[in-house]
């Protein structure tokens, strides 16, 4: 009797076994499985004295046969996509079938991945439920796309070769059976994020003013629903000051916490970078480049935007329009300095000085450090609704911060003020 080993060497076992003699071998105890899972009789007759040696009239083996696993798509296959998004979820559902005679423990499962460079990544090994005789297995697989990218290939072997023993997990009649490939596609993200930059909730004009203390606020939005925009590195954050030959750079590391990072949630895959710098007087030119977790840039030329900060509080001159108007008339003007003022009064009167009409700062709407126009708009009626008349209205503003006026700031308008008196036409 010889062991065949799972590379094929052979060794006698037994022998010189007696044909009288009617013992049953019990091959399990003089021939492990896991050491020889495979075996064989050979039989040698001679016949010295005649020269006619006898034939074999029967040889009988007794067994219990094994069970036999075997993957079978026809009983149970989805394949949700094979064309994916990279950090998509790859979602297979695959049938196992019991087509022996025998029970099988619970069953072995080795998954690979061959990725579009031919490298095998992402091997998996894990057990399902026992196996029965003539019964199915759904087994489902959920793999990750995040490192994967072209042309790949999933792989499954039921009741693979054990690890720790070298031999097959359990015994079976064939291996044949037992492995199959599918192949998917992973896609690359090749939509650019869309950047957007505000200056305390206002989208800034090239040269306007803004506040000595800003809070610049950076938000990044990407349409990809798998790789969110999480990381740091996909900011950067550079400023110039007047008189600089270059932009230094604004680091998240800094011990001063100018910058602060809000990572994306997905699948709102929107991430904010809140800047909170605090200037001195001067021009000023910020410059933003920003990418996905995939690396495409959301500008070519990243994002670059002229500022100037004046740290003393002034107001302009606050100018109406349109003037003339028929039916409202919003307010214009430009705050600087780093704090919005505490109290903020428009008065309309009459040519004769008469009160008609007050404007709270409440009323006129959300303000901001830089340049104005009110979401508020008067429409001509006074203090206690009714309709004015047609004609010219003088008006004046009262602003203070901290119990003080704040001081004007010459512009373009101080030619249509007298004495800080404003005129309106109501037609």
């Amino acid at each position: 009797m010889v062991g065949i080993k799972s590379d094929g060497s052979e060794t006698i076992i037994i022998d010189g076994l007696d044909p009288i003699n009617d013992e049953v071998l019990q091959l399990n105890t003089i021939m492990p499985a896991n050491e020889y899972p495979y075996c064989k009789l050979v039989c040698k007759m001679k016949d010295d004295v005649n020269r006619t040696p006898a034939y074999i009239n029967s040889w009988r083996i007794f067994y219990d046969q094994a069970a036999e696993a075997a993957i079978d798509p026809i009983s149970h296959f989805k394949f949700y996509s094979d064309t994916l998004m990279q950090g998509d979820t790859l979602r297979i559902e695959l049938a196992y079938r019991n087509i022996g005679n025998g029970d099988m423990d619970s069953l072995l499962i080795h998954t690979w991945i061959k990725n579009a460079s031919g490298e095998i990544v992402a091997h998996q090994y894990r057990k399902q439920k026992p196996l029965l005789e003539n019964d199915v297995i759904i087994d489902t697989f959920d793999i990750a796309t995040m490192n994967l990218l072209g042309q790949c290939f999933l792989f499954v072997e039921i009741n693979p070769i054990n690890n720790t023993t070298g031999v097959y997990d359990q015994l079976e009649i064939s291996h044949d059976n037992n492995s199959g490939d599918i192949p998917f596609f992973v896609k690359r993200d090749n939509e650019n994020p869309l950047l957007d930059v505000t200056f305390d909730g206002v989208h800034i004009l090239n040269g306007d003013l803004v506040s000595a203390r800003p809070e610049v606020r950076i938000t990044l939005r990407d349409d990809s629903k798998f790789k969110a925009i999480n990381d740091t590195t996909m900011f950067r954050v550079r400023i110039k000051a007047e008189g600089d030959n270059d932009y230094s750079n604004v680091n998240f590391s800094d011990i001063n916490n100018q910058l602060e990072f809000i990572p994306a949630q997905l699948p709102d895959n929107s991430a904010e970078v809140i800047y909170r710098p605090e200037l001195a007087d001067g021009a000023y030119n910020l410059l933003i480049y920003a990418n996905d977790a995939s690396r495409n840039k959301s500008g070519d030329n990243g994002y670059k935007i002229d500022f100037t900060v004046v740290n003393k509080s002034t107001i302009t001159q606050m100018m109406n329009w349109p003037n003339p108007f028929s039916d409202k008339t919003h307010f214009v003007f430009t705050l600087t300095g780093s704090s919005l003022p505490d109290y903020l009064k428009i008065q309309i009167m009459t040519i004769t000085g008469k009160l008609v009409r007050e404007i709270d700062m409440s009323e006129l709407g959300p303000i901001h450090i830089g340049r104005n126009i009110t979401d508020y708009a008067w429409d001509g009626r006074d203090d206690f609704g009714d309709q004015l008349a047609n004609g010219v209205y003088l008006y004046r503003v009262i602003t203070r911060i901290n119990g003080e006026s704040i001081e004007n700031r010459e512009s373009g308008a101080d030619k249509y003020f007298k004495k800080n008196f404003g005129k309106m036409y109501l037609m």
